[in-house]
């Protein structure tokens, strides 16, 4: 059990908890459940706003086992430290348990593998801070603690967290860099699919640069601005250069590949304990044909 004492300024109760590195939805969970009081009497309503000097006690229970299991999956981790780590997925593994792949994911690993979790949302498990599919493979960032949940989404949604890709698509490219800039929602034919749409959708923007060109595939340095779910493989699709070994996106023209040919190999991000800004890459498998 943890106690936290908050002084009153007129914002919100909830914001004001979430102050002390909680998340807004974590301080609202534990102000309906009793868990806050201001001036010494329970308050349940996270809207509650609170005036100058008030005296705000939050009291954060102790964290709750998760109800996943951890699992001794090979995993490879490139960078710990009490706050968070960097950790790099190899293609077919799933993130998140789900209906159907209740075990085998990463997040079962992560839960064997981290030194000091100290949890998110109130439970003993792992802050994916950012997805990559289950045929994707490379870099995934991992927050350990709800503070740095906190400060690394931010910075996500803020769009100052940098993220390459090496992909290798379909084809030779007309131009040795470029941009698709169109936006991307679920698609109107197939709901298990996301699309370029030309109205509506949420913007989205992938920055190419041509590493390396072949007869019939291109080697692209991928930089994502934004990070919409499945966007380098719906763009390159969209402007017909569709990443090998894509089944949901590509065409049974495309040149034959063992794998999805895409890896998150470049991350960097702002420390948010010491505000170091840090860089941690791997390349892909040699398949990939990245120059030395």
């Amino acid at each position: 059990m943890q106690d936290i004492q908050l002084s009153g300024n007129g914002e919100r109760l909830d914001v004001l908890a979430a102050g002390a590195g909680l998340s807004r939805s974590r301080a609202a969970a534990l102000i309906k459940d009793g868990c806050v009081k201001v001036n010494g009497v329970i308050v349940t309503k996270p809207s509650f706003k609170t005036d100058e000097g008030d005296t705000v006690l939050v009291t954060v229970p102790p964290l709750q086992d998760t109800a996943l299991a951890p699992e001794q999956l090979p995993l490879s981790i490139l960078y710990q430290d009490e706050a968070l780590a960097v950790v790099l997925k190899p293609a077919g593994m799933v993130v998140h348990p789900a209906a159907g792949n209740a075990s085998g994911t990463l997040v079962n690993a992560l839960l064997y593998h981290l030194e000091g979790l100290s949890g998110i949302g109130g439970e003993k498990r792992p802050g994916i801070i950012h997805r990559l599919d289950k045929d994707t493979s490379g870099l995934l960032l991992v927050a350990k603690t709800d503070a740095a949940h906190i400060h690394l989404s931010r910075q996500l949604a803020e769009r100052t967290m940098e993220k390459h890709y090496y992909a290798v698509v379909a084809g030779v490219m007309k131009h040795k860099a470029g941009i698709v800039d169109a936006n991307i929602g679920r698609s109107p034919r197939d709901r298990k699919k996301m699309a370029v749409l030309p109205t509506g959708g949420r913007t989205a923007q992938t920055v190419w640069t041509v590493k390396r060109e072949w007869t019939d595939r291109s080697l692209l340095d991928i930089h994502l601005i934004t990070g919409r779910t499945h966007q380098i493989r719906v763009h390159m699709a969209s402007i017909h250069h569709p990443v090998l070994g894509d089944t949901l996106y590509g065409s049974k023209q495309m040149p034959f590949a063992p794998r999805l040919m895409l890896h998150a190999w470049s991350l960097t991000f702002t420390h948010p304990l010491s505000a170091d800004r840090i860089t941690i890459t791997s390349l892909p498998d040699a398949v990939f044909g990245v120059p030395d």
